[in-house]
């Protein structure tokens, strides 16, 4: 048996959600309860819906019909709902949403307050002439305007292009082009480290670039004087037409999001998203997974251009959670302000990703152990795998031990997630429980074949109401992405293997997989085995084209303060990995930055790294990109230079 880092204690057994809809449905052990949620779509997703308690205007009278085919299958065949009332169906007093501005400003929202807010903003989109179909981008911060403006745009039967707030004007007007959006909603700014960030001269730039934009909504975020230009509006305008009570009698096919993947190669691609897919999966993988009730305050360090803002506002609403929102640093003014908003507020479920996490390691323990940590019921992550000093970090440090350390993987285009861990179950370090309920996730071989104790691809072999119904206007490109490798069988592009003890782990993008002397490895395992010097705070690992090897392994290192980046340090680090993996797969060379490249989501751009490394003129799409300075001090060390 492996070494369990976490065992649920009894209290969290006898307030499981899951367990409880597990037992009511005669199941008494996860095991049974997966099984059942794949082999019984019908009657499982069923339950779902009754747990969550949707809103229907029309009751369905089917679940699911996959004769297109499984990749275009649809959900609640004849039923008519607008997700937007299912969140605004809870008790008008609750707290819905608390948001924290970076320079310490706060503002609650009742349920009720949000209702209202929701209405009139329905209500002046409306008299702007946005209809139902209608695109309209969302370039905010994450702030209770930003919540407000979702929920009214699919409220009236419109569909909504969130976009990462710290995006150049070129990456935005490329999104509202792609999906012709009529509307634009943005803000005059927002801080970052104490430094304003001009949102609107940045919108002003991309809708000058993006014909099809007619009108331009301001949120005064900061107050600063701006000049408002032909076809803009401010917020309060907007806010002022009215109170629209009647929302749109949509389908649950009905698109209601065109969310935006930012690869690295290629241009973004637009996955559409339905009122009966995404928010019922955000939902219930909340409740499930995560074991979010209704009096519990949720917390993910996120943006809106992210797949998690969305996630956060409308699956945490559904569950009748507070959600809590902030627009800044996790490290400003210093760092300890993400365990001082824990504190602050008493934040119950905390989701952060293992990046930022080990930027945050690099103050030490006490900036966390100052503050009071007690709310922490759960711990969550998702964006990367870990490797296992963060993880311990995370868990030990911030969790004292106690919280579990709910690890969560999945995509954009799967509305949340494929694997992850619940309060039900024992966990792993950096590992996964197994799939999540009504996910029939596998690991492929080659052939499509199941594999397991090697690594493989990371595979879904039913559909879920949560998959994307397609790529904006190219449905050959969505078929060509997830569907073409296996008969019936959506590919995620992962690479992940199970262990004898049934845990799973995803070892990286199967994009990024090296293959040195015949051997595949993940760079997941590559960068463990780097990190566990003690002196490397991340690393990165890349393959180059080697003469012999045919690819060799080059290890980007962020060292800790305190240490050199000499080269025998380089040496031992690349020694130590060769000890771990075996010495075929020692790195040809260990490299030291001071930063990884990353996107605002916190995602390490590998591909970038050996593209730059290389010295390739296309880099493929940065529009995500956070950092391009870490771009730059790699081309520095170019192999070749």
């Amino acid at each position: 048996m492996p070494s369990l880092a976490w065992v649920p204690t009894d209290p969290y057994l006898d307030r499981s959600r899951l367990r409880r809809f597990a037992e009511a449905h005669g199941h008494r052990d996860f095991a049974s309860l997966h099984r059942w949620s794949v082999e019984d779509l019908d009657g499982f997703w069923r339950a779902v819906d009754r747990d969550l308690q949707l809103v229907w205007r029309k009751p369905y009278e089917r679940v699911f019909d996959s004769a297109r085919g499984i990749p275009w299958t649809t959900w609640w065949l004849g039923g008519r709902m607008n997700f937007v009332e299912s969140v605004l169906r809870h008790d008008p007093a609750r707290t819905a949403i608390i948001f924290e501005g970076e320079e310490g400003i706060t503002q609650r929202l009742t349920y009720g307050e949000l209702g209202t807010a929701v209405r009139r903003c329905a209500a002046g989109l409306r008299a702007l002439g946005v209809k139902p179909g209608d695109r309209v981008g969302i370039f905010l911060p994450l702030t209770p305007e930003c919540a407000i403006a979702t929920l009214a745009v699919a409220a009236i039967g419109a569909i909504y292009t969130p976009i990462f707030s710290g995006y150049a004007s070129d990456a935005i007007a490329g999104r509202l082009r792609d999906c012709d959006a009529s509307v634009l909603i943005t803000a005059d700014g927002f801080r970052r480290r104490g430094q304003v960030m001009p949102m609107k001269e940045t919108a002003d730039a991309a809708v000058d670039a993006a014909p099809s934009v007619r009108t331009v909504i301001v949120v005064p975020r900061l107050g600063r004087d701006i000049r408002l230009r032909d076809r803009e509006v401010t917020w309060d305008f907007v806010m002022a037409q009215g109170a629209d009570e009647p929302f749109a009698d949509t389908s649950p096919e009905d698109p209601y999001m065109l969310i935006y993947t930012s690869g690295t190669t290629g241009r973004p691609k637009g996955a559409v998203h339905v009122h009966g897919g995404f928010p019922v999966k955000a939902a219930q993988d909340l409740a499930h997974v995560f074991d979010l009730q209704s009096g519990d305050l949720l917390w993910w360090f996120t943006d809106i251009g992210w797949m998690m803002g969305p996630w956060l506002i409308a699956g945490g609403l559904i569950n009748g959670a507070t959600i809590l929102l902030y627009d800044g640093a996790p490290d400003f003014p210093d760092a300890g302000r993400v365990w001082s908003i824990v504190e602050r507020h008493r934040v119950t479920h905390l989701g952060i990703s293992p990046t930022a996490i080990r930027g945050l390691m690099r103050s030490g323990d006490e900036p966390a152990r100052r503050h009071d940590r007690s709310s922490l019921f759960v711990l969550g992550s998702t964006g990367e795998p870990w490797n296992p000093e963060p993880w311990w970090w995370y868990y030990g440090v911030v969790g004292d031990k106690r919280a579990p350390l709910i690890n969560y993987s999945g995509g954009t285009e799967c509305s949340g997630g494929i694997l992850g861990c619940t309060t039900w179950t024992p966990i792993e370090p950096t590992a996964f429980a197994g799939p999540v309920p009504g996910i029939a996730a596998d690991v492929a071989d080659a052939q499509g074949h199941s594999v397991r104790g090697a690594l493989g691809e990371l595979v879904i072999r039913k559909p879920w109401p949560g998959m994307t119904r397609g790529f904006w206007r190219d449905p050959e490109k969505y078929l060509a992405t997830y569907w073409k490798r296996f008969p019936d069988t959506w590919v995620h592009g992962d690479w992940a293997r199970i262990d004898g003890d049934g845990f799973w782990y995803i070892e990286g993008r199967s994009d990024d997989t090296l293959k040195v002397a015949g051997k595949r490895v993940g760079p997941a395992e590559v960068e463990s085995a780097a990190t566990a010097h003690a002196a490397v705070l991340e690393a990165a690992a890349i393959g180059v084209p080697h003469e012999i090897k045919g690819e060799a392994i080059v290890v980007f290192a962020v060292l800790r303060s305190g240490y050199a980046g000499t080269a025998q340090l380089a040496r031992e680090i690349s020694e130590g990995v060769a000890e771990r993996l075996g010495r075929p797969l020692r790195p040809e060379a260990v490299r030291f930055v001071t930063d990884l490249p990353k996107t605002r989501n916190a995602k390490v751009l590998r591909r970038v790294i050996r593209g730059a490394y290389l010295g390739l003129v296309d880099l493929g799409d940065l529009s995500s990109l956070e950092n391009p300075a870490a771009v730059n001090a790699i081309q520095l060390l170019r192999r070749d230079a």
